[in-house]
């Protein structure tokens, strides 16, 4: 809200009251009549709030918290700027029907508080990696920060308001949204480097296709899960993230034309992997598929289960039992194929599902790689996914280290900021290590993606993405414990200052479930480190 557009407000239309407490705050000049029962009563009631001028007088019989907080004699007639953002954030003031009760602007003062515009980065201390703050760092250049600049404008500009009616509404991803990440090839772009992308436009040309690396990509997703709301990243195309690279790089000529629609947000993939059966045991998998007597079709019968976006999608890259092992098909949506929401921990905005095919004809031409040789697709997009995971969780954990650091400096208890307590700066300090850390260790293991072929990151890479992935999940729950206790009783609120914190508290184990259970990504990670040991080490 920009000042020039309200009216100033002058001194001889304020109460007495109002006028000395903004004398003792702003060192105002005082100049006219001092009027001591002017729009500080029932009926007629306004406050200043970060130098603008609102008028309750009609708001406050509907006010959520009653009638008498704004009656109270530290609010009427008042400057309640400290008050407000003790209860509420600021785009409370922003919303049409409070936008509505704003008289102007104070005589002579501005807005100190007003939201940033668009694209820009948080002041706040660890609030964003430090390649983006502009400090020197050897994995990014130019491009990079071309696509930052970009991704952080779109998400502010549309893709935040999104993630905000789904979580709470519930209801998918707008299709206009959808096409809008198509527009930027945001959807191809979170695969990867790769043939994919040749002759595309990737992110309204702030990167080449042949520039594009895992840099880029790790920008992409850390901008998207700025959000904060897992739900938006879930929805909005992980689906695809995890469920079209079979296809991709195991499908043959005849359905490669399914790509274009999926890039372009019209059409819809998941990966079906997960069984009630089995989960990170991928071989206990007991959806089974058999071939027709004329060798034509696979029938498929068996069930999915915890599949995102799978309510939703068009296509399901599902591994299947076959004769003598594990078979990846292309499934699409039609006759005996149903799905069912799953009611999760967060919005079913994500399209969660319980899938279940019942004699389902599949084309043969629709087998991703080999008969029988399931688990190596299976695998080969392991170490991506768990990536991919990885770097969303570092960015939620920095979301809410900014968060903490504002509502300790603005939080005032026992007489003084949060901040102000060593106890709270003990626990801010362990939240800011961790978010670094983590954020350093995923850039590391970047790099040497940059620099692998597939094989060669699923040779050396898995060990190390299965310790950092579970690793990250376990600090993600540490930092979801202490900020829940620096924030209190919002902390448990799904509104308000701590929604946030509320909602990060009630997903974070998600982490360490997706893409392999943390128990069994620690041990993997040992047992392929295990492989290197040579056998004539001793100490």
């Amino acid at each position: 809200m920009a000042s020039k557009q309200l009216k100033e407000i002058t001194v001889e239309e304020w109460p007495r009251s109002a006028i000395l407490s903004f004398f003792a705050v702003a060192q105002l000049s005082i100049v006219g009549p001092l009027w001591d029962s002017q729009h500080n009563q029932d009926g007629d009631l306004w406050v200043i709030i970060d130098a603008k001028v609102f008028d309750l007088s009609k708001f406050s019989a509907i006010h959520p918290g009653g009638k008498a907080v704004l009656l109270a004699d530290d609010v009427r007639g008042q400057d309640v700027t400290e008050l407000f953002y003790s209860l509420h954030k600021s785009e409370v003031l922003l919303r049409p029907q409070y936008a509505r009760l704003r008289k102007g602007i104070v005589k002579g003062q501005e807005e100190q508080f007003a939201p940033l515009p668009h694209g820009s980065l948080s002041p706040i201390p660890y609030g964003a990696p430090v390649v983006i703050q502009g400090i020197l760092f050897p994995y990014y250049g130019d491009s990079h920060r071309r696509v930052q600049k970009v991704l952080r404008t779109l998400m502010d500009e549309v893709l935040r308001s999104e993630a905000q009616d789904i979580e709470s509404s519930g209801q998918r991803i707008s299709q206009k949204v959808f096409e809008i990440g198509g527009e930027y090839q945001l959807h191809a772009t979170r695969l990867g480097p790769g043939k994919h992308l040749k002759g595309l436009t990737l992110v309204g040309g702030a990167v080449k296709p042949e520039e594009f690396d895992y840099f880029h990509e790790l920008i992409i997703h850390q901008e998207l899960a700025r959000s904060g709301y897992r739900t938006f990243q879930d929805a909005y195309w992980v689906g695809a993230v995890i469920g079209l690279p079979p296809v991709l790089n195991f499908g043959r000529p005849e359905i490669q034309h399914i790509v274009p629609d999926i890039f372009a947000g019209k059409k819809f993939i998941s990966l079906a992997i997960s069984e009630a059966f089995a989960g990170s045991d991928v071989a206990g998998i007991r959806c089974t598929a058999k071939l027709s007597d004329d060798k034509k079709f696979w029938i498929v019968n068996g069930s999915k289960k915890w599949i995102t976006n799978g309510h939703f999608s068009d296509y399901f890259s599902t591994g299947v039992r076959t004769d003598k092992g594990l078979t990846m098909l292309l499934i699409p949506r039609g006759p005996g194929v149903e799905t069912k929401p799953i009611k999760t921990a967060y919005s079913p905005a994500a399209g969660t599902a319980y899938i279940t095919f019942d004699n389902v004809k599949v084309p043969i031409e629709n087998t991703l790689g080999e008969v029988n040789q399931g688990l190596k697709v299976i695998l080969s997009n392991f170490n991506h996914e768990r990536w991919v995971i990885v770097a969303n969780a570092v960015q939620g954990q920095r979301n809410i280290v900014d968060a903490a650091l504002r509502w300790a400096s603005q939080r005032k208890a026992f007489g003084k900021p949060l901040i102000e307590l060593a106890i709270v700066r003990a626990k801010l300090a362990q939240m800011i290590s961790r978010a670094e850390s983590s954020q350093t260790w995923l850039e590391h293991i970047t790099y040497q993606m940059n620099h692998m072929t597939y094989a060669e990151q699923s040779q050396y890479l898995a060990g190390p993405m299965a310790l950092l992935k579970q690793y990250i999940s376990g600090v993600g729950q540490d930092t979801a414990r202490d900020v829940t206790q620096i924030f209190g009783g919002r902390a448990i609120t799904q509104s308000g200052l701590g929604a946030a914190v509320e909602l990060f508290h009630r997903t974070i184990a998600y982490d360490a479930i997706l893409g392999g259970s943390e128990d069994v990504l620690a041990d993997l990670g040992v047992r392929q480190a295990q492989k290197f040991i040579p056998k004539n080490a001793r100490l």
